[in-house]
Parts: structure tokens; sequence; C-alpha cells
């Protein structure tokens, strides 16, 4: 179905670790529409900045009608959205590309809730929809964000990769080191894998998910133009020929950003 671009309210925002920034909007049509894991495109009121961010959605609240979105600035499009303040307006197209496949873990399953730096924001949503056992292991660098968020709906389990910031959490369980360092010296198992994060992450979790005969979906990180599929510039390698260019290609932003581990090449 055909998006249109909507106008939105900022009702609060707040820096959440360096230059990390929590941002609550109220738009009821998306809040209404949105799955885990799909993104909207956030316009810059700068009119010199005419390509919208995507910025994937962290939660959604759909008796208030409103969107959560968790960013790391990281060039001037984000770094004006910073600047904004409750009462702020900016235009977002939403929600856009396919989520994660939320019946692939019903009662009686257990899944992996895989998030890697700005890739984990988008599995706080996904562990409040999830009918089934939910174990987070979330990977960080230097500082640690979300994780009371994620705890609420599940087990949560860290992995830093920071050797001051694991002293600082080695007492409370924190594993030094990747998220599948983690697994593996907490034994954990699962039916199911859904993850989000960085390319060299999510191939190294493919390759895990392969070795163990696991279910697996991914949520691919790309810089993206359109947002909708028109302009081909956020396009990756597919096992299969992709119907719309004829190639080994997939666009990240219309045929995902999730996809089954085996449908992509990374």
């Amino acid at each position: 179905m055909e998006k249109s671009m909507l106008r939105a309210t900022i009702l609060s925002q707040e820096e959440i670790a360096h230059q990390i920034y929590s941002m609550w909007l109220q738009t009821d049509e998306i809040a209404r529409a949105a799955v885990p894991g799909q993104f909207v495109s956030v316009y810059c009121n700068d009119s010199g900045r005419m390509l919208p961010r995507p910025i994937s959605i962290c939660e959604t609240d759909k008796e208030r009608g409103g969107i959560r979105l968790v960013y790391r600035v990281a060039g001037k499009g984000t770094a004006e959205f910073a600047g904004y303040q409750a009462g702020d307006r900016l235009d977002l197209l939403g929600p856009l590309g396919n989520g994660f496949p939320l019946e692939r873990c019903q009662e009686g399953r257990t899944a992996f809730l895989i998030g890697g730096g700005i890739g984990i924001p988008p599995m706080v949503e996904l562990s409040k929809r999830l009918k089934g056992q939910v174990q987070v292991i979330a990977g960080y660098r230097d500082e640690l964000f979300l994780t009371d968020e994620l705890a609420a709906n599940g087990e949560l389990y860290l992995s830093v990769e920071n050797g001051d910031l694991f002293k600082n959490l080695s007492a409370g369980g924190a594993v030094h080191g990747n998220v599948l360092d983690c697994i593996r010296e907490k034994q954990l198992a699962a039916d199911v894998i859904y993850a989000c994060g960085p390319t060299p992450m999510l191939r190294a979790i493919k390759a895990y998910a392969q070795e163990n005969g696991m279910e697996c979906y991914l949520s691919l990180e790309q810089r993206m133009a359109c947002g909708i599929g028109a302009c081909l510039a956020c396009v990756c390698e597919s096992a299969d020929v992709d119907a719309h260019s004829q190639v080994k290609n997939k666009r990240i932003c219309k045929e995902g950003p999730v996809f089954a581990a085996e449908e992509v090449v990374l």
C-alpha cells in the first residue's frame, strides 16, 4: 500500500547515552500499523537536506498514538534531529519495509533477540510482541542504553567490547566479547534467531545459525535514499534472482530490512 507523508509532533526527547537520543512522536497512523522491524523515513526541516533519514522503530504506544525512535547522531541530518524539542514538528513516511515474522516464536518456542549497537532499539518492541520465551543478547561497545526496557520483557544478557566497561559490569554477569561469545559462554539455546546490527555481526550470526540448524531472521543496516524501493540505492546481494531487478539483488528498504538468513549473501 502506498504511504503518504505524515506530520508528527515530538512528545519528548532525551539523550540516553553519548550521542544516542530517544524521541517519542505523536503519529497515530504509524503507531497503529507498525510491526517490529519496520522503520520510518524522517525528513529534515532544513530544506537543504532533501533526503530522509531511515530510523528503525524502537517502540509503539497504540493507546497514546506514539512511536519511539532511538538513533545515533551520525551526520548533519541526525544532528538536526537531536536539536528538536517537545512540541516541534517534522515529516515522516512510514511504517516502511517488512518486519520480523512474529509467528515463528509462539508459546513453547524460545527466541534469541540479538542486537548490536544501534541495532538494539528494534529489539525492544519485538521483545514485547513475541509470545514465546525471549532471550535478549545485547552487544555494546562503550556505553549501555535501553537495558531496562529489554530486561522487562525477557532474559537479558550483555556482551561488551570495551574492557573498562566490562570491569564495571562483570559482577552482573556481562561477557567480555561479542554476542556469540555471550551465547556460548552462557550456554544458551533457542529455536529461532532475530537479529539486527552491523554486517560483520550478522554474517557471524548467519553462520552460527547454519551450523546449529536454526531458523534465523536478519534485519540489515544500510544507507538508503528514497526508502520506498524506487532508487535501488540500498540493494544487497540475494541468493535468488530478484523479480524487480532481474539480478541477484534485493532492495533492503522494500523487500527487507528483515530477511530470512538464507535469502541474502553477506
